[in-house]
């Protein structure tokens, strides 16, 4: 499945405001690539769009979409990020069965985007604003289990924890690997969903605050960035897998936009929001 590289804004699409536009652009470029669109509606303040992913297999059935809020006195323009476990037609886009909610702050105007998509999932970076960079991942990760162990492994993951009035600019907002069963992110487990932890942002020797400079201090060798997986627990007993296409890197001597070539696949470096720190970024796989 591929990828793309572009931008938005209240002028190139069909509609006055880019997160629209934005909307507008994620449809086509999936409903080309494989996934069926169940609902796009764009009748209402907020758009809408729920699609069916055919899986890696190409017989499966994973739901996620889509969907715009907005206050224009409060001036944000935000989206709300969703997983499912199935579709009901007469259903709300927040009512559909076993929503899973996470909002992600974007914008009225100029939005560009880095858009990456399997038949299992799609991520994606967006930089808005001052300019800030904003993170969403939809759909299945990669299991340490068998498929009749564990049949539906998803995650939703944003910025906010559901529809939260938050704009781009708000300082304490964080990219979804960062955190102790941070509620920007949901896994659903063969028991239900849960806030999970994620590795190696979990490890304080590799991506912890309020330790020494040399316990945080990984960075390249001879110029060669290597990733780690994001690996999804509880903190507890239970490792469930790792993410599809999306590591984490070292910001030492790194910059955000940069591009990274590891075994003949690309991958584009993106900062969380405003930081910079040397544990403040991902490399996201730009599916070919």
């Amino acid at each position: 499945m591929p990828h793309k590289v572009d931008f938005v804004d209240n002028a190139s699409g069909s509609f006055a405001l880019a997160h629209y536009n934005l909307i507008e652009e994620i449809e086509d470029f999936c409903s080309t690539n494989g996934y069926t669109t169940l609902r796009y509606d764009t009748s209402g303040t907020n758009h809408e769009l729920i699609m069916r992913a055919p899986g890696l297999s190409g017989t499966e059935e994973i739901f996620l979409g889509l969907r715009t809020y907005h206050d224009v006195g409060a001036d944000y323009y935000n989206l709300l990020l969703g997983v499912f476990t199935g579709y009901i037609s007469g259903n709300t886009f927040d009512a559909q069965p076993g929503a899973a909610l996470k909002g992600l702050p974007a914008h009225n105007n100029r939005i560009d985007y880095w858009l990456t998509q399997n038949g299992q999932r799609i991520a994606f970076g967006l930089k808005v604003g001052t300019p800030v960079y904003e993170h969403g991942y939809l759909g299945k990760f990669l299991p340490y289990a068998r498929p009749s162990q564990y049949p539906y492994p998803v995650v939703c993951a944003g910025a906010l924890n559901g529809a939260a009035a938050t704009r781009f600019s708000e300082a304490t907002h964080d990219f979804y690997p960062r955190g102790a069963g941070n509620a920007r992110m949901a896994l659903r487990t063969p028991g239900g969903w849960i806030a999970p932890h994620c590795s190696p942002w979990s490890n304080p020797f590799l991506c912890g605050s309020g330790l020494s400079s040399s316990q945080l201090q990984l960075r390249d060798t001879g110029d060669n960035y290597p990733l780690m997986r994001i690996e999804l627990h509880d903190n507890s007993a239970n490792l469930y897998g790792q993410l599809d296409g999306v590591f984490h890197i070292s910001g030492f001597n790194n910059a955000t936009e940069n591009t990274v070539v590891i075994s003949g696949e690309t991958y584009v470096v993106l900062q969380s929001v405003w930081r910079t720190g040397h544990t403040d970024y991902i490399a996201m796989r730009l599916d070919p």
